[in-house]
C-alpha cells in the first residue's frame, strides 16, 4: 500500500438500502472514515418494506425487537405496518445522514475481485465499472419471487401477479378472486381483501401452524411510559428478547416446549375456526417449526366468512378463466394472486460475483451455501454478506442484522488500519458450518422433520436457519471472528 492510499479513504460498498444495509451504512458512519455508497435498485429505502406493499402488509415480530438498538423510536403500535417501516426506513436514513450516500434506481449487476490492486470492481445496470475497496452485500433473504410453473398460467386471461410485485390498479371489489398459498403473506392478505371481494378461494398445499399474533395498538400510558421513563423500551425489547430463549426450545421435537406450541395452535384452531372440516384441513401432521410457523391473528376468523373458502389442494393446472386443483375441479376466477413463495435458498441471486482466481461464488455454492458466520466466504476477499446462509433466525432479523454489520465494519477498520485484505481461513469455514450442522441437528431437529419448508437446497443440507437465540449468535460474531478471519 503507497503512502497515497494510506491518505485516501477507503471506498466501501453496500449493496442494498434495506434494514441490512441501513444498519451496515449506520456502523461505517459510527466507527470509520470510510467513503461509502450505498446502491438500491428501488427508488426507496426500506427493502422488503419498499417492494411489499400488499394489502396487510405488516411484521410478525414486536416493534421494540424489530427496530435497531442504537435509535429509540416512539412505536405506536406493537406490530408494525408496511407503511410504519417505510418511514421507520426513512427515518433512519435521515437521522445519520445516508441520504447523500445513496445511488437509488441503480441495480448491482457483479463485483469482480481485482488481486493486484486489492479491490473490487462493481459493475451497475448503467453500464458502470466502480472500484471499491470493500463491498457489504445486504440483498436480504426472500428478495426473489419464486413463480409457479402450472401449465396454462400464462393464459390466464385476468390479473395475474405475484404478492411480492402487487399491481394496486386492479379493483378486487366485487371480483372471485383466488390466492394461492397459506404461508405469512397469504394469511394477511386474506383477511384484509375478504370484504371487499365478491368470493375468495385460498389454496392450501398443506397446512402450517399458526400462532395469535395478539397485535394492537399501544395504549395512552404505554406511549407516555415509552417516552419518558427511561430505559423502559430497552428493558422491554431485553424482555422479549429473553422470552424468545423458550420458544426456540419448542424446535426440539422431543421437547416438551415443542408440545405446549403445538397446543397452543391447535387450541387456536379449535377457539377461532367455527367449521369441523375447515378445522381438520388446516391442522398440520408434521412439528411445530418443521416449516416457519406463521403469526397471524385474523386468519382464521376470515375462513368463518360465507364468501370465502379454503380449498386444501395444491392447484395444477389454470386455464383462461379458472384455476384447477389436484382433485381435478375446475373454480372460476377473476384475479389470481400467487402468494407462492420466494428463492431464499439462492443468495446473492441476481448478481455475479468473483473472488480470488476469477472463481464465481454461485459455483463454490453449487452443492450448498456456506459462509462464516454466515458473512465472509473463503476465497471472496473483502467480502460481506448480511442475511447470509444460516443466519435467518434469532427472533430479529433486525437484530441479527447489526451483530453481522458490526462484524464487517470492525474488519474494514482493520483495513483502514494497514491491511490492504481480509479473507477468511477456509478450515475456520468448515468447522463452523460442521458446528451449525450439529445444533441443527440437536437443538433444532424440527427444522429436519421431513416437510417442505424454504430451509433446504437440494442435497438436503439446511442452509438458512440459524440454530439458536439472538444471544447465541451475538457471542458467536464478537467471539469467533477474529479466529475465522485473516488480514494480509
Amino acid at each position: 500500500m503507497t503512502s497515497s492510499d494510506r491518505r485516501r479513504p477507503l471506498r466501501v460498498a453496500v449493496i442494498g438500502a434495506g434494514f441490512g444495509g441501513l444498519a451496515a451504512a449506520v456502523k461505517l458512519r459510527q466507527r470509520t472514515t470510510a467513503s461509502f455508497t450505498i446502491f438500491e435498485q428501488a427508488d426507496g429505502v426500506g427493502g422488503t418494506w419498499w417492494v411489499n406493499r400488499y394489502p396487510g402488509c405488516e411484521v410478525d415480530v414486536h416493534s421494540h425487537a424489530y427496530s435497531f438498538s442504537f435509535l429509540k423510536y416512539e412505536w405506536l403500535r406493537t406490530h408494525a405496518t408496511q407503511p410504519e417501516l417505510l418511514v421507520y426506513a426513512e427515518h433512519v436514513a435521515n437521522v445519520f445522514g445516508l441520504r447523500d450516500h445513496l445511488r437509488l434506481s441503480t441495480r448491482v449487476t457483479s463485483l469482480t475481485w481485482e488481486d493486484d490492486g486489492q479491490y473490487y470492481v462493481v459493475g451497475t445496470d448503467r453500464g458502470e465499472h466502480l472500484k471499491f475497496d470493500a463491498v457489504i452485500c445486504a440483498l436480504g433473504l426472500l428478495s426473489i419471487p419464486r413463480y409457479p410453473e402450472w401449465p396454462g398460467l400464462e393464459s390466464f386471461r385476468g390479473p395475474c401477479f405475484h404478492t411480492s410485485r402487487w399491481e394496486d390498479e386492479h379493483d378486487l371489489f366485487g371480483k372471485t378472486v383466488a390466492i394461492v398459498g397459506t404461508g405469512s403473506t397469504a394469511v394477511q392478505i386474506a383477511p384484509a381483501i375478504a370484504s371487499r371481494v365478491k368470493q375468495l378461494y385460498v389454496y392450501q398445499r398443506e397446512p402450517g401452524w399458526i400462532e395469535p399474533k395478539h397485535e394492537r395498538s399501544f395504549t395512552l400510558r404505554e406511549l407516555w411510559i415509552y417516552r419518558n421513563v427511561p430505559l423502559a423500551q430497552r428493558i422491554h425489547r431485553a424482555w422479549i428478547f429473553a422470552k424468545s430463549v423458550k420458544r426456540f426450545q419448542g424446535l426440539d421435537v422431543a421437547s416438551s416446549r415443542q408440545l405446549e406450541m403445538r397446543q397452543l395452535c391447535t387450541n387456536f384452531i379449535h377457539d377461532t375456526i367455527t367449521d369441523p372440516a375447515t378445522r381438520a384441513a388446516v391442522t398440520p401432521d408434521y412439528p411445530w417449526g418443521c416449516k416457519r410457523p406463521v403469526v397471524a391473528s385474523t386468519f382464521y376468523q376470515a375462513l368463518n366468512r360465507h364468501n370465502v373458502e379454503l380449498v386444501p389442494h395444491a392447484v395444477t393446472s389454470v386455464a383462461e378463466d379458472s384455476i384447477v386443483d389436484e382433485t381435478g375441479t375446475r373454480r372460476k376466477a377473476d384475479v389470481l394472486i400467487l402468494s407462492t413463495g420466494f428463492q431464499p435458498t439462492h443468495f446473492l441471486g441476481g448478481l455475479e460475483v468473483k473472488g480470488r482466481d476469477g472463481r464465481s461464488i454461485h459455483d463454490v455454492w453449487s452443492q450448498r451455501p456456506s459462509a462464516f458466520l454466515g458473512i465472509t466466504v473463503a476465497g471472496f476477499p473483502n467480502l460481506f454478506i448480511l442475511y447470509g446462509p444460516n443466519t435467518n433466525g434469532g427472533l430479529s432479523i433486525i437484530a441479527q442484522l447489526e451483530r453481522q454489520a458490526e462484524v464487517a465494519v470492525a474488519a474494514i477498520r482493520r483495513l483502514q488500519h494497514g491491511a490492504r485484505s481480509v479473507d477468511t481461513r477456509p478450515a475456520a469455514q468448515r468447522a463452523y458450518v460442521r458446528w451449525i450442522d450439529r445444533r441443527l441437528a440437536r437443538h433444532a431437529s424440527a427444522t429436519d422433520a421431513g416437510c417442505r419448508n424454504y430451509y433446504h437446497v437440494a442435497g438436503g443440507a439446511n442452509v438458512t436457519q440459524w440454530p439458536g437465540t439472538h444471544f447465541l449468535y451475538a457471542a458467536v460474531t464478537r467471539l469467533l471472528a477474529r479466529v475465522g478471519l485473516v488480514f494480509r
